[in-house]
């Protein structure tokens, strides 16, 4: 026959500091992720400061959503242009150009592409096959542009590895300020 067990004669004290020790570990391993989740989910105690200097797209929005067929398993610089490529579009383009070459050593890990609605001039055609003969050509589908981006015109986008849309400039964008984003961005990157 199977000895029964007696249970343990623990003095009450012990129990309670026994106690007191299991609930501060789970405060202390649970805690900090219930203060997150509703930190995010009621939208409090959120940092007003950020680092980063254009538009944040954070609704998971990638190239296609927004009308542009094309692919790169690179970090891009897009510039997309709903109308005509006027002068402030090809602004843009020589700046998004001019970011790629900033980035130095890190430069292989970007490119630099225009999605036109529109087909271009004959003599910026020109221009672009000879000054910029590693800039992309991407159609952009003007309707869908119109229903997923509420801002008008030309935009230059900052685009990940997996086409997502992650950082939006008007064409006033400061290059400096774009190519620092561009830099943080690589260095927090372990794709593309």
């Amino acid at each position: 026959m199977a000895a029964a067990t007696t249970p343990l004669n623990v003095p009450e004290g012990r129990r309670a500091r026994g106690r007191l020790q299991l609930l501060l570990i789970l405060l202390v391993v649970l805690g900090p992720m219930v203060l997150a989740t509703c930190m995010y989910k009621l939208n409090f105690w959120v940092p007003d400061g950020r680092s980063y200097h254009g538009e944040m797209i954070g609704t998971g929005q990638g190239r296609a959503d927004i009308g542009i067929d094309g692919q790169d398993q690179r970090w891009q610089l897009l510039v997309s242009a709903p109308e005509a490529c006027a002068a402030d579009c090809q602004q843009l383009v020589y700046l998004a150009r001019q970011i790629q070459i900033g980035l130095g050593r890190d430069a292989s890990r970007a490119s630099h592409a225009l999605a036109a609605a529109q087909p271009l001039d004959a003599d910026y055609q020109a221009l672009l096959a000879r000054e910029y003969p590693q800039l992309q050509h991407y159609g952009l589908d003007a309707q869908r542009y119109r229903q997923g981006v509420s801002a008008p015109g030309p935009q230059l986008w900052i685009v990940d590895p997996h086409g997502n849309l992650v950082l939006r400039y008007d064409t006033k964008a400061n290059g400096k300020q774009v190519l620092d984003d561009l830099r943080h961005l690589l260095k927090l990157s372990n794709i593309g």
